[in-house]
């Protein structure tokens, strides 16, 4: 008999519900796809962003830690160097967020038109 455990995001105190609404806040998306490419250090990976605050990168990057998408290495050099680089688990939901990302670019004309005509009415 199989004894892993069953999750279902539609009940709602099951811990999948919690990770599917990190994966879908403002900045997760941004820093595993940026990541996508390789390691990179703080400051790099809030240039490729862009206007998130550093308070919010290191707050997401902590939380993606957390969850063991992001992997921190910290190497004794002066100044100590910081870099971020996505786990294998990390990596298994780079395809999913990708195919996010290019539906996104493909139909982003089509919802700003929808938003558009919505807010003339």
């Amino acid at each position: 008999m199989d004894s892993t455990p069953t999750f279902n995001v539609l009940v709602p105190d099951c811990p999948s519900r919690e990770i599917m609404q990190r994966l879908g806040d403002k900045w997760t998306p941004l820093v595993m796809l940026t990541l996508a490419s390789g390691p990179l250090r703080f400051s790099e990976l809030r240039q490729h962003i862009g206007s998130v605050t550093p308070k919010v990168l290191t707050s997401t990057l902590r939380t993606l830690e957390r969850d063991g998408l992001v992997d921190r290495q910290v190497t004794a050099q002066v100044p100590i160097r910081v870099d971020y680089e996505l786990t294998n688990l990390g990596l298994s939901l780079l395809e999913p967020m990708d195919a996010i990302r290019i539906w996104s670019e493909k139909h982003a004309a089509k919802v700003m038109a929808a938003r558009e005509l919505f807010d003339e009415n």
